[in-house]
């Protein structure tokens, strides 16, 4: 097994990701009325096989040819001459066989009208594509705030799953384009595994009352100490005040956001920097804006690391500019000198195109500096 793995990993193949509830139980019990109708038909054709091999003497392949055109009705005619003993047996045969299609039918219209077995099969094949989903965000809770946060992750193409318990979560996927959904109460293990959380960069919890969004993180929390995932997942939570923004930060949440607090940030900004507003709405907000600016963290065998800022050279290679660097110890240096040191463990906060600060992302990430960054 130990070498099949190895070989499978050398060949760069992969195994077919499967979700964590596949639902085969559900699916099986569906599709046990139709048992009888299969085990119906199996005895059927052994039973008018036999029988014709003893009736008129036929060889095997005749008489399950025979069987097989008498049961279905088809009136292709005789294989070979049949005596009057073996007529009366085939119109038994004919006769039994529209029997069982007439049951088999009915069971086929039954379950069909029920309904489930069409929504297990449509629900099976969603775990099935979310099960593919890597670094994913999961959201919980339809309301107005999920609709707008869905449109701009699709808009810069980060995949997402919904997770609600409303019965016509289907007709609202369709409606606002949640490509993945799960119906289920958001904090239950079945919609954690559901939503394959195990593989989600985060989750953000959207509910109207804050005990939903602290069931949801306490259960998140408690399945990432479960599973013993070393990275932490990024949770980000909503409030309606400034108190529950405190109690959500410290039950788990990494970050909270305060609609009316944002507002008012807004309208500050605003009212005090109206150009410097419209410059960050313009560049930054924006999912198409040509300008991004993102945070880079510096490991211990970085190249980078003890570096001066001024001999990394961003600007010269990627175009990008370093405006900020935060410290282990939470200390924010905003525009950094040249002469300022590049610890381990810090954050760089980079500003410049988006292609520019992923190809300065990945310089970070060396452990030797690259050959055209001594050429500079």
């Amino acid at each position: 097994m130990v070498s099949q793995n190895r070989l499978q990993k050398f060949l760069g193949w992969r195994e077919k990701s499967k979700p964590h509830i596949t639902l085969n139980d559900e699916l099986y019990v569906l599709l046990a009325p139709f048992r009888l109708p299969l085990i119906l038909t199996v005895l059927t054709m052994l039973f008018g096989t036999l029988g014709y091999m003893l009736v008129d003497d036929m060889s095997l392949i005749d008489a399950l040819y025979q069987t097989g055109i008498t049961f279905t009705t088809v009136g292709f005619g005789e294989m070979a001459p049949i005596s009057d003993l073996g007529r009366i047996f085939t119109i038994c045969l004919i006769i039994f066989g529209f029997l069982i299609f007439s049951v088999a039918i009915g069971i086929i219209v039954e379950v069909l009208n029920r309904g489930e077995l069409q929504s297990v099969i449509k629900e099976r094949r969603m775990l099935y594509d979310i099960a593919r989903l890597k670094q994913h965000y999961v959201i919980c809770y339809h309301n107005e705030f999920t609709i707008q946060v869905t449109k701009y992750l699709r808009e810069s193409h980060i995949p997402f799953v919904v997770i609600d318990p409303s019965e016509s979560l289907g007709e609202i996927a369709v409606k606002h384009k949640y490509p993945y959904y799960v119906q289920a109460e958001p904090h239950t293990h079945e919609a954690i595994l559901k939503s394959h959380l195990s593989s989600a960069k985060g989750i953000i919890t959207l509910a109207n009352n804050i005990a939903d969004n602290i069931a949801t993180i306490a259960s998140v929390r408690l399945y990432q100490n479960e599973i013993g995932r070393k990275r932490s997942y990024l949770i980000i939570s909503n409030a309606h005040s400034t108190s529950d923004e405190e109690k959500l930060g410290k039950l788990g949440a990494d970050k909270v956001v305060t609609p009316t607090s944002i507002m008012a940030q807004r309208i500050n900004a605003m009212a005090i920097r109206p150009d410097m507003e419209n410059l960050l709405q313009e560049f930054l907000y924006k999912h198409d804006s040509s300008l991004d600016m993102e945070e880079a963290r510096v490991t211990k065998v970085s190249w980078v690391t003890l570096k001066k800022i001024r001999d990394v050279n961003f600007r010269e290679i990627a175009n990008v500019t370093i405006i900020g660097l935060r410290n282990n110890d939470g200390r924010f240096i905003p525009m950094p000198k040249g002469n300022t040191i590049i610890t381990a463990g810090s954050k760089l906060l980079l500003i410049g195109p988006s292609e520019g600060i992923r190809k300065a992302k990945k310089i970070i990430r060396k452990s030797t500096q690259p050959e055209e960054m001594k050429h500079v």
